[in-house]
């Protein structure tokens, strides 16, 4: 089983930017993406990159202020998210699958989350 460990979470003001990371070890050729869980919601997507870095996608909600990036060499993927909003607060989990995309199904492994709350 793959583990998955999320990092960077944290409290940080509207406007502002946080960069989390996820180590991923034995995931060299799977997707790998993020979700995202606010309290009394369903999981969202995020964002997702390919292994060959040239593919990427990205949930409505984030596109333009959020980017992900890959370092094969170090089995890490990041998440650079600027310009956050109360409404980006949640619980953000990483994740891997063979062949994902966007939807929460398609991903096998999972990491445990990192906290993000925006204040307003």
């Amino acid at each position: 089983q793959v583990q998955l460990v999320e990092s960077g979470g944290g409290l940080v003001q509207a406007g502002g930017s946080l960069r989390l990371s996820c180590a991923a070890p034995g995931v060299s050729w799977y997707i790998l993406g993020w979700f995202r869980q606010a309290p009394g919601q369903q999981r969202e997507f995020v964002a997702a990159i390919s292994w060959t870095l040239d593919r990427t996608y990205y949930g409505d909600s984030v596109k333009g202020r959020f980017t992900i990036t890959r370092d094969n060499a170090r089995n890490t993927v990041y998440l650079q998210m600027n310009s956050l909003k109360a409404e980006d607060t949640a619980v953000y989990y990483c994740a891997a699958g063979p062949g994902a995309t966007y939807h929460l199904s398609e991903y096998t492994d999972w990491g445990q989350g990192t906290q993000v709350t925006v204040s307003s």
